[in-house]
């Protein structure tokens, strides 16, 4: 990111995978860039970054100073889906590859797999004939009551 030097970083706010919500707030903070989330709205002029964003009681302003990151919500603009023309385009274009110790990334693994085992089987159900055989059954054979 230092060698491009943006002066806007846009991410979506979720992940499909687990909707946590926390990559655009790690790579500010990683970064040091100021950020603004779940932007509906934004207007970059005169070196700022000014983001609408919707919450609780309803919506507010910030103003940023750029380079910034901002998560985006779903009303920020409608997708444009890519054309074939652009797909060539981008297939000309360089790509550079860098190394991670070259930007001062250890990738070294620090977590070691101590054992991998199987869950236990579980035992099939036992069917009860009313809620009196299930109370009895809760408090003499599995004590939860």
């Amino acid at each position: 990111m230092r060698e491009e030097k943006p002066q806007l970083v846009i991410l979506g706010k979720q992940a499909i995978d687990d909707d946590a919500n926390q990559t655009g707030q790690m790579l500010a903070a990683l970064t040091g860039l100021p950020q603004a989330t779940f932007a509906s709205k934004l207007v970059m002029e005169a070196g700022r970054a000014t983001v609408t964003r919707e919450v609780d009681g309803g919506s507010e302003t910030l103003s940023l100073a750029v380079p910034a990151v901002v998560t985006t919500d779903l009303r920020l603009n409608a997708p444009r889906y890519v054309t074939l023309p652009n797909i060539t385009k981008a297939k000309k274009k360089p790509l550079t590859t860098t190394q991670p110790a070259a930007l001062g990334v250890d990738i070294t693994p620090r977590l070691k797999l101590l054992k991998v085992a199987e869950p236990k089987k579980r035992g099939a159900g036992v069917t009860v004939t009313d809620v009196k055989a299930l109370v009895d059954k809760l408090k003499s054979e599995a004590k939860v009551l």
